[in-house]
């Protein structure tokens, strides 16, 4: 990988307020059902905003929500209308890559406003943060499961805009008193010790995608948080070694892994590596705190991470804590 840059400063976004404007895009993939709009206007609705959907919002290209051409119009046309306070992905899939050079990333820096997603959106929160300094968030898409774990969080984060411990599974009782914590929820200290550095992350698949390109974030001194859904054990140690390969894994303060969901060995597959001893090979040696099982990424009850926030990693107490608040 080529060297890269100095981060920029910081812009935080405003905090958003009841009663203010989401404005929904889908930088990524078609939305082909009716019911998934609903479902989000009603959500958003619920947590106290109002709903703007973007002009090209429900277009198609291919399995794409449109044309690059389109869909970055539709950002442009959030980010520069003042009554909308916030921009938000409806859903993940594949072709947020595409998008990228399209943008106006100026306009974006001149008008900072909170923007979502993640998955496939790992892509675009990654690029704006990269060429603006402007805190994006991985957080539910509009479609997501809006819990009152995963509503809760992204409240208290965007609108109460307080540094923040984010949560420590309850392995007796589960994130929602209902019963032993699900697999999903219990973390596990794969290196002890404490960290601080910026945020930095998201989706493995889409993030190494974004190697050697000018949107890729830099990882030296971070907190790199990393997920993925639906990769085959192989593509995932295949994905871990493109980024050992550059020297970005070499650079990080901390290591936070979310969900790994449905990620199995290929069919047929004999005597592949398991997760743990993928994990174990490319995070072990790093001598840095390594904490897996935080509740994000493709899981059901999810946190909001602010991309570039400053933050503390305890993988023995298995705290990620904000040092700063995410939004003014």
């Amino acid at each position: 990988m080529n060297a890269l840059p100095a981060p920029l400063p910081l812009i935080r976004p405003r905090r958003l307020r009841e009663g203010d404007t989401l404005g929904l895009v889908n930088p990524s993939g078609a939305v082909y059902e009716r019911a998934p709009y609903e479902q989000t206007r009603e959500a958003l609705k619920a947590l106290g905003f109002q709903v703007r959907e973007a002009p090209h919002v429900r277009a198609r290209y291919g399995h794409m929500a449109g044309t690059p051409e389109q869909r970055a119009s539709d950002l442009h046309t959030l980010f520069a209308d003042p009554a909308v306070a916030g921009v938000l992905a409806i859903t993940g899939g594949s072709g947020a890559n595409r998008v990228l050079p399209l943008l106006d990333y100026g306009l974006i820096a001149r008008n900072p406003k909170f923007l979502g997603g993640f998955s496939d959106l790992t892509a675009l929160i990654s690029a704006v943060h990269v060429k603006t300094g402007l805190v994006t968030f991985h957080s539910p898409l509009g479609r997501s499961d809006w819990n009152a774990f995963s509503a809760g969080h992204f409240k208290a984060l965007l609108m109460q805009a307080q540094p923040h411990t984010l949560p420590i599974p309850d392995l007796k009782n589960g994130p929602s008193g209902d019963g032993p914590a699900a697999p999903e929820s219990r973390f596990t200290t794969l290196r002890g010790g404490r960290a601080r550095g910026p945020l930095v992350g998201g989706n493995l698949a889409v993030l190494t995608s974004l190697a050697g390109t000018p949107y890729m974030p830099r990882l030296e001194g971070a907190i790199l948080f990393l997920e993925d859904v639906n990769e085959y054990i192989y593509r995932v140690d295949r994905m871990l070694s493109t980024l050992q390969l550059g020297g970005a894994l070499a650079r990080v303060a901390g290591v936070v892994l979310g969900g790994f969901t449905n990620c199995m060995p290929s069919e047929g597959s004999f005597g592949t590596l398991t997760l743990d001893e993928v994990f174990d090979d490319y995070f072990g040696a790093l001598g840095v705190p390594v904490l897996r099982g935080m509740p994000f990424g493709h899981v059901k009850r999810k946190i909001t991470l602010p991309l570039g926030v400053p933050a503390e990693l305890d993988a023995d107490a298995g705290t990620l804590r904000l040092l700063e608040p995410a939004v003014e």
